[in-house]
């Protein structure tokens, strides 16, 4: 093995700094993007992995730096996801001591779900060590395309609560998220709706000039954002993001007890193993328009020690997040730094600029990650896998209901 291929394995970053210095421009807006999004995504994912919303910014902010520098996909943003989020709370809480001072609750909840995730990070770190990472090569694309369609039906129904101003249930799933909005659909708040679609619409009004196209989900959040204060914000339930914690990542071990660690060992392999299937597809359906051949060990190693060294600043269980790697390469991005430039751009936003945040409305969020789950579904391929075999049409539609 040459130096080189030694030095590229080790940091895989060198290969791609040259086209981030090329391309910076493209990866600084689609950071900044990518920054603005993940805000009311952080408090989000905390709250259905039953924790503090502190530690979805933790993750958020220390995670995709990570797996940025070491992974391989130019375009995939790790952090925290609506999936890994359910499985953790799922696992700890069927592991929490029968019995425990109630204003101790949550202190034992956020050690076993660290702990947990050091855990998960580890199993992840070993299969892409042992170079498991060629499995994935016997995935299908019709596969790959289904799961990306299904996704980008569920994200966009996700987004129907901040869209209608409707309450849905935290963790709902896709049957659900339907079945609440068509039963509560009188409950409309129509402010939302108004500054969702405006959103919308304006998000591809200007995706149509050419001068601007690269801006069209900035400009359009920003536009957005000052139609909700011109119809009066939270005076007529225009829900927005919230107080947002002005701290970094603090250092704190995870609990390293026997006991501990043996009762959470199942819950961690399949937390790991989850999270490195999720974060394999989403690299795979991006490279499907970008051509890029990806390292799927080099990916299992990053997702590994993005885990493992963030367990170590207060931070749970991340993966590949579906809709900021899709909203990360529909804005322009070209490498991993847009990435590295989002979570540094969460990092200030939290230190200076959190009580201006706090302001920005999810229904415009909302009417952008509509749009960005509409260009999820690849029409053009679908058409071709109906049109080829009976087989692979199968296999599309059962991964596509699978995914919802």
């Amino acid at each position: 093995m040459s130096s080189k291929s030694l030095t590229s394995r080790l940091f895989p970053f060198v290969d791609w700094l040259p086209l981030a210095k090329k391309h910076w421009k493209e990866d600084l807006i689609a950071g900044l993007t990518g920054t603005i999004i993940v805000i009311p995504q952080a408090v989000a994912f905390a709250l259905i992995a039953g924790m503090p919303a502190e530690y979805g910014f933790y993750t958020a902010m220390l995670t995709p730096l990570i797996a940025a520098i070491f992974g391989s996909s130019y375009h995939l943003v790790s952090g925290p996801t609506t999936t890994s989020s359910i499985v953790l709370y799922s696992i700890v809480s069927q592991t929490m001591p029968a019995e425990f001072l109630p204003e101790n609750e949550v202190e034992i909840f956020v050690s076993l779900a660290i702990t947990l995730s050091f855990m998960a990070g580890v199993i992840k770190l070993f299969m892409g060590i042992a170079r498991m990472g060629k499995l994935v090569n016997f995935v299908s694309n019709s596969v790959i395309i289904g799961f990306s369609a299904g996704a980008g039906v569920l994200i966009a129904f996700k987004q129907l609560q901040h869209i209608f101003g409707v309450e849905v249930p935290q963790g709902s799933s896709f049957y659900n998220i339907v079945s609440y909005i068509a039963t509560h659909i009188s409950e409309t708040n129509w402010y939302t709706f108004a500054v969702a679609m405006a959103t919308f619409v304006i998000a591809l009004l200007i995706k149509k000039i050419k001068k601007i196209n690269r801006l069209y989900m900035l400009f359009a959040m920003i536009i957005g954002s000052l139609i909700a204060i011109w119809l009066g914000g939270t005076t007529h339930g225009i829900e927005s993001v919230g107080d947002i914690p002005a701290n970094l990542p603090p250092f704190q071990l995870p609990n390293f007890n026997f006991d501990t660690m043996y009762g959470l060992g199942s819950g961690a392999i399949i937390l790991g193993v989850l999270g490195l299937v999720e974060a394999a597809a989403i690299s795979r359906s991006i490279a499907l328009h970008t051509h890029q051949k990806l390292n799927y060990n080099q990916e299992f190693v990053s997702q590994g020690i993005s885990n493992v060294v963030s367990s170590f600043f207060s931070c749970y269980t991340s993966s590949g997040s579906f809709t900021r790697s899709s909203i990360n390469y529909q804005a322009g991005a070209k490498t991993p730094m847009s990435a590295i430039i989002a979570a540094f751009g969460l990092m200030i936003v939290v230190l200076l600029f959190g009580e201006y945040a706090k302001f920005l409305p999810k229904a415009a969020m909302g009417g952008i990650i509509l749009l960005v789950g509409y260009n999820l579904i690849d029409f053009e391929h679908i058409k071709q896998i109906i049109k080829s075999s009976r087989r692979e049409m199968i296999v599309f539609g059962a991964t596509f209901m699978g995914t919802l």
